[in-house]
């Protein structure tokens, strides 16, 4: 395969064929570096050479109703996790500050739960309020489970930016990772967000034990979606869940699949998320040559990489942050590693 024959047609606009997209994901390990310098061509085009840092608020932790198999918050979880109500204003503004100093562009507040009572959304919409005018040139992203009617309204009122709810893996593989609700719920809060003229941020979380027709099929419905920013999630497995133990993961394989995404999605704000640091290890920045999206900091029961690691891979490639929000004190430059 000509993979910059397929960065060709992902630049004009063409979607690849189904046979195409296969085999971005059969790509041998030779040839993953040629993979990668053709996602690169689409990546630079539409994006250069800027990253986009987001941090992460869990606002809400565990106390979850639904049943995903993967997550350390849901019911079926006996995983040793923090438990709390939702946040007070001031601590998320001391979370806030948290990200302006770590150069994120992109603040996401994220709330287990099957979806926001009025109540919760109230406090929501407080704490989003008071980081606006604390700092209003930082994206506000929420990520609040299935939205009701009119709520999706409440939060772009309020100064929310974005909303996330990943389509996390395809229609026929969902109900084997939740019960609870179902892939049309999920699809239905998309459209919530897209109909509030909110962006919607939507992505995939992949590893599960789903096949590759799958992961083919959660990549075209998010094209066809058209989300603003898409998160490829790579599943941490955590103990106490029941996907514990499941590494069915390869760094190659990671970077496949994020050229995939790149090839079918060449507009799209393409995030490296969760579970980079376990699945593309030492291929990490080789992600950001396809991917120009990370979270800095941690995820939302698990550990990432010291921030301090992420901005010097940034700096290191020559790259630069993008929406880096100004602040009246000098931040600390962190100095290059020295080998003994």
């Amino acid at each position: 395969m000509n993979w910059n024959l397929l960065a060709a047609k992902s630049l004009e606009g063409v979607t690849l064929s189904r046979d195409e997209s296969q085999s971005v994901l059969d790509a041998p390990v030779n040839q993953t570096a040629a993979l990668v310098a053709a996602a690169y061509q689409v990546r630079h085009r539409f994006f250069g050479n800027r990253v986009r840092l987001n941090y992460l608020l869990n606002a809400k932790s565990g106390l979850c109703p639904e049943d995903c198999n993967y997550c350390s918050q849901s019911k079926v979880s006996t995983a040793p996790i923090d438990k709390y109500p939702w946040m007070s204003v001031e601590e998320t503004l001391v979370m806030a500050d948290r990200a302006v100093g770590v150069h994120a562009g992109r603040f996401c507040m994220v709330a287990s739960g099957r979806g926001p009572t009025e109540g919760e959304l109230s406090q929501v919409v407080k704490s989003v309020k008071a980081v606006r005018e604390k700092y209003p040139h930082l994206e506000i992203c929420c990520c609040l489970g299935l939205l009701s009617n009119g709520q999706a309204e409440q939060l772009k009122e309020a100064g929310v930016y974005a909303v996330n709810h990943n389509l996390n893996t395809s229609e026929r593989y969902y109900n084997e990772i939740c019960d609870t609700h179902t892939y049309a719920d999920r699809l239905d809060t998309v459209q919530k967000v897209k109909q509030a003229g909110l962006s919607p941020c939507s992505g995939a979380l992949l590893g599960m034990g789903e096949t590759a027709s799958d992961i083919l099929d959660v990549a075209y419905s998010l094209r066809k979606l058209d989300v603003e920013s898409l998160p490829v999630n790579f599943l941490m497995p955590i103990e106490g869940t029941p996907l514990a133990g499941q590494y069915h993961l390869t760094p190659t394989r990671c970077l496949n699949i994020l050229c995939l995404f790149r090839f079918l999605n060449p507009k799209t704000s393409l995030r490296i998320s969760g579970g980079r640091e376990v699945h593309l290890r030492s291929l990490q920045a080789q992600g950001l040559y396809v991917a120009n999206s990370i979270f800095i900091g941690d995820y939302l029961t698990t550990k990432g990489q010291p921030a301090e690691a992420d901005l010097a891979m940034i700096r290191d490639l020559g790259f630069e942050i993008e929406g880096d929000i100004p602040v009246a004190e000098p931040r600390k430059e962190f100095p290059a590693v020295v080998l003994k």
